[in-house]
């Protein structure tokens, strides 16, 4: 079957479709539905294989999607299944949760809407998978060399994945009583549901992956025994230190760090017990959440499902443009003003207000202290808080989320007993193959990058691959992008 190649001219962007907010918000299930395949067909038929696709350019992981794009619409569902597959270790992810940086680098989006590239790759893997296309293939031989990979995480994922395939034999290592690190209990089920991952795992088991849960290393087993029983270590174990909000009132009753919050209605969600005097629940209470950005934004919609008498989202930086603003031209990835599904099933929303004092009754937290803000450069040209004199207000809050991100690796243990030096962040510092200061152990994603996107971690997993292959068998053929 040819592709129309003048499909961009005739066929309109589909985005994705959602189940109805009253629906959706009764369960924990996946908002939105997996189209069927003649519409992923339909759609990728609006490529036009550009000569110069700035949509590659744009994605972290260098996907090949005019190729890609090209195959789908041809009917040649393997082919383009074989491509994803080389350039993205976990598309069935991406294409969920990833905001597609890539769509907004598509050529068609400077004067009209952009290809609909991430629901495309989702077509692609669910596909892929459904076919039996996806299915193990372990490396024909194996080097004899052993790589220890601390976090499961996308980072730590994909390492491992990457250097399984070069034949190394690859354990990973996870703390957490389950494999996905914050895929698995940062992110709610309605966007990810965890069976997508738990596919995955059991591919890369049957390929010789071995999976260990429930160890802490660094406790468990000590960092000198980590580095005498490997050849190489790659260290992906995120960020999950949380910035605080150290303003008075902080240890009132009812105020939580939104991880904390997220992890554990992952953890009810998969059937675990929680014990009533540690449950945090949202039911029939005035919600708070500070912070703007995806982190609120899950809590928001996990607040909703729970059952939340009232939500409001506070972020303290101004309100974000809707369209795409003069300094940040196309193809670069714009900071504009997104609803997400979570704000659609309710929420207010409040820009440039800063959280001056929690307010407490009895030890519990009743409400908080505000004042409206506005940004302003100084003589140098950075940006400065002010706060508005008389704008002062106060919100009622039963239960307040505090969501403004985080500040870093966890140096004691691990880390600190390694010796690996830190950069000016407090991330782990890399020379530009990925190794630390100590010969044979590398780091990967939040870990060494700061807090980033899913899509961005996998390529750092991948790029740190390659480079432990080389480290280990002095050259390397697995890709580095």
């Amino acid at each position: 079957m040819a592709k129309d190649i003048k499909g961009f001219l005739k066929i309109q962007r589909e985005s994705a479709v959602y189940r109805p907010v009253e629906v959706r918000i009764k369960d924990f299930d996946e908002v939105f539905i997996l189209r069927p395949d003649e519409k992923t067909v339909q759609q990728a038929t609006r490529c036009m294989d550009c000569g110069t696709p700035f949509c590659h350019w744009a994605c972290p992981v260098g996907n090949y999607i005019p190729e890609w794009n090209e195959f789908v619409a041809g009917g040649n569902w393997k082919q383009a299944f074989e491509l994803l597959n080389y350039t993205n270790n976990l598309p069935e992810v991406t294409g969920r949760v990833c905001p597609a940086l890539c769509e907004y680098g598509c050529v068609l989006g400077i004067n009209a809407d952009p290809v609909t590239i991430r629901e495309n790759e989702l077509g692609i893997i669910e596909k892929a998978f459904r076919v039996g296309l996806v299915k193990p293939m372990p490396p024909e031989k194996r080097t004899g060399k052993k790589v220890a990979i601390v976090g499961s995480g996308p980072a730590g994922l994909a390492c491992a994945d990457q250097l399984n395939r070069a034949g190394h034999s690859v354990v990973v290592f996870e703390r957490d009583d389950r494999i996905g690190g914050l895929m698995r209990y940062g992110i709610p089920d309605f966007k990810l549901k965890k069976s997508v991952l738990d596919r995955r795992i059991a591919v890369w088991k049957k390929e010789g992956i071995e999976f260990k849960t429930g160890i802490n290393v660094g406790v468990d087993i000590k960092a000198k025994d980590l580095l005498k029983d490997f050849d190489a270590v790659c260290l992906a174990g995120g960020t999950k230190n949380a910035r605080d909000l150290n303003i008075k009132g902080r240890d009132l009753k009812g105020i939580y760090l939104a991880l904390d919050y997220l992890i554990q209605a992952n953890r009810m969600v998969a059937g675990d017990k929680i014990a009533k005097e540690d449950m945090i629940n949202a039911r029939g209470k005035s919600v708070v959440v500070i912070g703007g950005g995806d982190t609120g934004a899950d809590c928001v919609g996990t607040a909703n499902r729970q059952g939340a008498s009232s939500i409001v989202q506070i972020e303290v930086l101004p309100m974000p443009p809707k369209e795409r603003p003069k300094d940040q031209p196309w193809p670069v990835y714009p900071r504009l003003f997104k609803t997400s599904t979570s704000h659609e099933e309710g929420c207010e929303r409040m820009w440039q207000v800063l959280t001056k004092e929690f307010i407490g009754k009895n030890g519990k937290v009743v409400g908080l202290r505000c004042v409206k803000v506005e940004w302003e450069k100084d003589e140098t040209g950075r940006w400065q808080m002010k706060e508005l004199k008389g704008t002062e207000f106060e919100l009622k809050a039963d239960l307040v989320l505090i969501a403004i991100g985080f500040v870093g690796p966890e140096h004691k243990g691990l880390l600190d007993d390694l010796g690996v030096e830190y950069d000016s962040r407090s991330n782990v510092k890399t020379n530009e193959k990925f190794m630390t200061s100590v010969k044979g152990v590398f780091a990967a994603g939040d870990m060494r990058r700061g807090q980033s996107l899913i899509v961005w971690a996998i390529s750092e997993g991948r790029k740190a691959a390659h480079y432990i292959d080389e480290y280990l068998m002095g050259r390397s053929s697995l890709p580095c992008f």
